[in-house]
């Protein structure tokens, strides 16, 4: 009883944060939200099963070699937005195209993967947690999401992404809470668990590659050019990655010590069971948080997509037409394969749109003679560049 009434005081209390009008109305805190409903998108969802299983006490190890890989391809990107704010980019308009395209089929697969995970959890305490279920309602969520873009616009997205991170957010807070006192039960009797390593080898390496898209989204804040500037972009990037990587690393060194192997169960909404060991109420405010991080997700991405692909095509596709060319494809995705394939396509597609920007950023810093850093972002083009070809799905 004293540990769900800690929860929910941390829950309300974060809440309480959030709404805080003068935190609302920070140009920094604003910015910071796009890229946060996308990195905080699932990775607290199954990263914790799914690197504890695999990695085993080496876990917060692997989740810190990710978070801190995409800090570094982030700071490709920041390069970048820096160079073209001083019209400083020597590379040809291509290759900035051929990266934005990426992008935006990027986003797409990304969406199907957040949706698919939205499906999981919203039946995965009914009596009706199965796939055909769960897949229903991934297509009738895409069918909402298109219809608001299609009606009402960016706007109408942009507000609903706003409350969807509050409530996510409020939520960890409580997730956190719980695990810290799990944690330190176990550690004061002396029942902390240390796991040997799933996969080994070739093996661990590449799974690490196809979990890339579990840490992704800071990129959106080079797509907020039309709100605010470089520098506040600049800073609402780094800052989203700091608080990301803070909430993951916590949320894997409390998980990762505390749970035996035959805990850990191979599906997508295993946390949920995990979290019942606890204490019975988190289970239900992590499927509440696993509605509202895929949803805030989905929604960033969607509404980026549809952007780019306006963007690209000097207008001949028209925001709206993208947001349904973003569900069809979804949607097939969703009725065609497993959401595990669908994260290492994400990471796949995603490592792409990396590997040019680094490339990208690699030009930059050659023309002003900056050899340390373009060797930095050539290396960094590469390791995007084998994420692209190696990546690999986890396997049941």
């Amino acid at each position: 009883m004293l540990l769900n009434l800690l929860i929910f005081a941390a829950v309300a209390a974060a809440s309480a944060i959030l709404w805080w009008p003068r935190l609302r109305s920070s140009a920094i805190w604003r910015a910071m939200t796009t890229p946060l409903a996308s990195i905080i998108g699932s990775g607290f969802l199954v990263l914790g099963p799914i690197l504890t299983n695999a990695y085993g006490a080496y876990a917060p190890a692997v989740m810190a070699a990710l978070c801190l890989g995409s800090y570094l391809l982030g700071g490709a990107i920041r390069y970048n937005m820096r160079a073209a704010d001083a019209r400083d980019a020597p590379w040809p308009d291509g290759i900035e195209t051929v990266a934005s395209w990426a992008l935006a089929f990027a986003y797409i697969v990304s969406v199907a993967y957040y949706l698919n995970l939205f499906g999981a959890f919203a039946v995965s305490l009914t009596r009706f947690d199965d796939p055909i279920f769960a897949r229903s309602v991934t297509t009738a969520v895409y069918a909402i999401i298109c219809g608001v873009g299609w009606t009402s616009g960016f706007r109408s997205l942009e507000a609903m992404e706003y409350l969807s991170v509050s409530i996510k957010l409020a939520i960890i807070a409580g997730l956190l809470v719980g695990l810290g006192f799990f944690f330190g039960d176990k550690a004061a009797r002396g029942g902390l668990v240390f796991l040997e390593t799933g996969v080994t080898g070739w093996g661990a390496i590449t799974l690490g590659f196809g979990l890339i898209v579990t840490v992704q989204g800071f990129e959106t804040s080079r797509y907020l050019g039309a709100t605010y500037d470089t520098e506040t972009r600049v800073r609402s990037m780094k800052w989203a990655q700091w608080l990301s990587s803070a909430i993951y690393l916590t949320y894997i060194l409390l998980i990762g010590f505390t749970f035996r192997r035959d805990q850990l169960a191979f599906s997508e909404t295993a946390i949920v069971d995990m979290m019942g060991v606890i204490t019975p109420i988190l289970p239900l405010l992590l499927v509440v948080a696993a509605l509202a991080a895929q949803f805030s997700a989905a929604v960033a991405d969607t509404s980026g997509s549809g952007g780019l692909m306006s963007e690209l095509s000097a207008g001949r596709i028209r925001p709206r037409a993208g947001y349904a060319i973003l569900t069809a494809t979804g949607v097939a995705l969703t009725w065609a394969t497993d959401v595990f394939r669908i994260i290492s396509l994400a990471s796949r597609a995603f490592a792409v749109y990396y590997a040019l920007q680094c490339a990208v950023a690699a030009l930059a810093a050659v023309r002003r003679g900056d050899r340390a850093r373009a060797a930095g972002f050539g290396g960094l083009a590469i390791l995007a560049a084998s994420i692209a070809v190696f990546g690999q799905a986890v396997e049941g």
